[in-house]
Parts: structure tokens; sequence; C-alpha cells
């Protein structure tokens, strides 16, 4: 398309209207890295308008609704969501460069995610406390009221129906960043919540760049929790502006997750799940098994199994549907490249690489997927998140080596086991730091009912399941004294 040939604006309440500094910023497809849209670089005007839009909603509409009839409103939006399901895959294709099946997945689990926490909103409950004679006392879990969400670029979808679903089911109202790499499959599901009865104001969607409105929105007194999903750094600035007014969030700060492979495992069931977990949208996933931690006697012989199947894996643009698409931005592709030249000069072993194919673009973000061996554990592959398709493999010796390698890296959000052993099963699930652990399975088929969260530097707080309800909620003790 020409440049300035559409131009997408904020969603505030139930319109769409353009930013108040009359700026935008372009739209790149990460497949051949072209300018196809546009979208408002907003600023802490436009966030002050989102805020006093949703309070407005949430004091004269949305808290005098029961909790079955916002049930039936997230409802009508997860059928919604499923009638324009190709649509939204489509936008999530061309904007984040996610292959067709990768993105069609992430549109269904934004119409489950709605599905779940609308049957969620009339189970939330208190509990009454036995207490001293003529007395009641009970708990009510209420909303905070105003919460805003700054949502990654990685799984917009996804990560948008874990987070502002669970906090609309609650019953506090959104306002809602989304990165600037991809707002518009989510621009696109606010117009849809508008046309099956949201109240306005209920959902809002402002666009721009962190610095300018994540800042604001952390800042603003309006805002009454924070969720937070992307890179410790920024974590660390939204828990410090939001500490000076005392207010709750909810982080999920990304992770170096190892795959822990001991020699009894069924490797057949294990090859295709590890390989999965660090190619899936192309190693752009918080919680990538980046590391592969092998026993020394299968060391060899897995790490020649892997090879194989790295080298049979294919790039290419998204609307090809190969393995894996391109990486979202020029920067974030150069990152990738500075991780593998840091492995080249010190000197760390290539197993195998994947192909880019022939019609990829030269101007697309693309990087093959890449299998390391020999990972020096303190070295910064080893350390620090990569979010590309790098896999770096290192064997141990027993048990207790395995936990010492899991356990060594300041993040801990996910870890998959891969054993027949049920008592080590137990025992490593107990003894690895992180926010879940998988046995013989990685992701549990990304169920939207399973509490998400990490532990250390991976953040605090969990979305999804029922758990992500409680974090959206206050706890109210009312004790009753009679007569």
């Amino acid at each position: 398309m020409k440049q300035n040939e559409t131009m997408q604006f904020n969603y505030i309440a139930n319109a769409s209207v353009p930013s108040l500094t009359g700026k935008t910023i372009p739209v790149l497809d990460p497949s051949d890295g072209q300018v196809f849209d546009e979208i408002q670089r907003s600023n802490a005007h436009d966030i002050d308008v989102a805020v006093r839009s949703a309070r407005d909603c949430l004091e004269l509409v949305w808290s005098r609704l029961s909790a079955a009839e916002r049930g039936r409103l997230l409802m009508r939006l997860s059928a919604k969501v499923a009638e324009h399901l190709d649509e939204l895959a489509l936008l999530e294709q061309r904007d984040c460069g996610k292959p067709v099946k990768q993105a069609r997945a992430d549109a269904a689990a934004l119409v489950r995610y709605f599905e779940f926490y609308a049957g969620a909103c009339d189970k939330l409950h208190g509990d009454t406390i036995p207490y001293l004679d003529g007395y009641s006392v009970m708990t009510w879990r209420e909303p905070h009221g105003v919460t805003g969400h700054v949502i990654p670029w990685n799984y917009p979808m996804q990560i948008f129906g874990r987070s502002v679903g669970g906090a609309l089911a609650a019953g506090n109202v959104c306002v809602v960043k989304p990165a600037e790499d991809a707002c518009l499959s989510l621009l696109r599901v606010a117009q849809l919540a508008t046309e099956v009865g949201f109240p306005a104001g209920a959902l809002n969607i402002v666009t721009g760049y962190g610095h300018e409105i994540g800042d604001a929105l952390a800042r603003h007194p309006g805002i009454d929790h924070i969720s937070f999903t992307g890179s410790p750094r920024v974590g660390t600035l939204i828990q410090q502006v939001a500490a000076e007014r005392h207010c709750p969030v909810t982080l999920e700060l990304g992770g170096k997750s190892p795959q822990i492979v001991f020699a009894d495992a069924d490797l057949d069931a294990a090859i295709p799940a590890i390989v999965n977990a660090i190619v899936q949208n192309a190693g752009q996933t918080c919680s990538a098994g980046s590391r592969l931690l092998v026993e020394q006697s299968i060391y060899e012989p897995l790490l020649e199994r892997l090879g194989q199947a790295f080298e049979k894996l294919r790039v290419g643009p998204a609307a090809m549907d190969l393995d894996v698409g391109p990486l979202i931005r020029q920067n974030q592709q150069q990152r990738v490249w500075d991780f593998l030249s840091d492995a080249h000069v010190a000197g760390i072993p290539m197993v195998a690489q994947g192909q880019i194919v022939d019609e990829a673009p030269d101007t697309g973000f693309y990087q093959a997927p890449t299998l390391l061996r020999d990972v020096p554990v303190n070295h910064r592959l080893a350390q620090e998140e990569v979010f590309g398709p790098v896999l770096c493999a290192m064997s141990f010796k027993d048990e207790n080596h395995a936990v010492e390698l899991a356990n060594a890296t300041q993040f801990g959000l996910a870890a998959g086991v891969w054993t027949r052993d049920g008592a080590r099963q137990f025992r490593m699930a107990k003894r690895i730091k992180s926010g879940q652990v998988f046995i013989n399975n990685y992701g549990a088929g990304g169920g939207v009912e399973l509490p998400f969260g990490g532990v250390k530097s991976s953040g605090y707080g969990r979305e999804k399941g029922f758990e992500a309800l409680y974090g959206f909620t206050t706890l109210k003790t009312v004790a009753l004294r009679h007569g």
C-alpha cells in the first residue's frame, strides 16, 4: 500500500479518535520491512482522556452491572472474535510477522480467554470467617477500579486476552497501551467490543511509544492497578513509578527457561517439543525453552538428532506459513546477530542452522534457527534473554548438577523436565525455581486455565486462569456486630 493510505486512531469511549498531538508512527510489515499503515503517536494528554473516560464508565455504568451481566458481555465478545478470527489473524500476521497457523492460534486463544473469563465473572466468591460470639465476619472481592495494561508486541492478542479479560471479569475497566509494533489487532477487538454492547469507556486503547505514554499511564493518579509484560529493565521502571503512589502491579518480565533432558526420557516426544519451544514465534517468547540441559550419556546422540531437525526448519514471509517467520523489527534482528557474533568470538560451536528461503525479501527481518553446543553457564548466551530462535545446549552430570544449572540465571519463568522416573519428576518440580514446571511436555497446550507468571527477575503476580482474578481485585473484610 502507499504511505498514508490508511491511518489507525486511538479507541476511547467507543470511538476512534486521533491523538491530540497530530503525530503518527509508521507500521512496518516484518516480512518485507515496508510501511503499510500508521498509528497515533499519543502523549500524556491522550492517556488522561482515556483514564477519565474509563472512570466515568466505572462509576456510572460498569460498577452497576451484575457479575452475570459482565459475563454475558464477555461471552458475546468471545463469539464476535470467533466470527472475525480470520480477519484478526491476518492483521496479526502482517503486523507481527507471524506465520498463518501461529496467527490463527493466537486469535483462537483470544476467543478462549474471553470465554473462560465470561464464565468466571460470577464465580468470584468471598468467605465467612468464624469470630467472636455476636459477630458475623465476611470477606468481599472488589475490583481495583481503572486498570492500566501495557501489552507487548510478541503475543498481543493472547496477552490482551489474559490481562484485559481477567480485569474486566473482576469488575474493572481498562486503559490499554499496546506496543507500538503491534497495535492493529487490539484496536479491532476494541471496535468489536463496542459492537456487542460494551459501554463507552469500559475498554480504551491508546497507541504510542513506551517512554511517552507507557510512563504516563503508570504515573496517572487515576490508574488503580498496572499489568505489565515486557523486559526486566522496563518492569523496574514501572515498579518505581507505581511505588511513588503505592499502585499495585502485576509483572511478567521474561525468562531463560531450561529444557532438562534425562537419559531415560522419551526422546521421540521430547525432540519436537524442544524444537517448537525455541522456534515458535521466531523465538520471541518469554517462556521460550532457550537453554537445553542434557544428561552426559545422551548429549551427543540428542544433539545429532536435534541438529537434523534444525536443518529441516524453513524461515520465510508470514504468508508462506513456514516453520518460522521474521523477527519483529530490524533492531531485534541486530540483537540476535550480536549474540551470535559473541558466540563466534567465544568459540562456541554451532551444531546446525535452519534455512531462510529464497523468497524471503532482503528487507525483511529474518534469522535462521540456530543450535549451539557447549555453551558456558556464565556466558551471556546462557544468562540473557536473546528473544530469537537460538537454542543453547550444555550437558550435566547428575540430578544435582541439572538443578544447579537450571537455577543458575536471574530468571524463573518456566522449565521443562523430560524423564520417565516418577520420583525424579516430583523432586525436580520441587527444586527448580520457576513459576511453572512442565513434566514430559512444554506449555501444556497453552491452556488459558493455567496460572502463569514468574519468580526472581521474571516478575510476580499471576495472569491466566482463575488465579488472575485475585490479582485484579482487592480483599475487603467486613465485621458486623449483631445488635
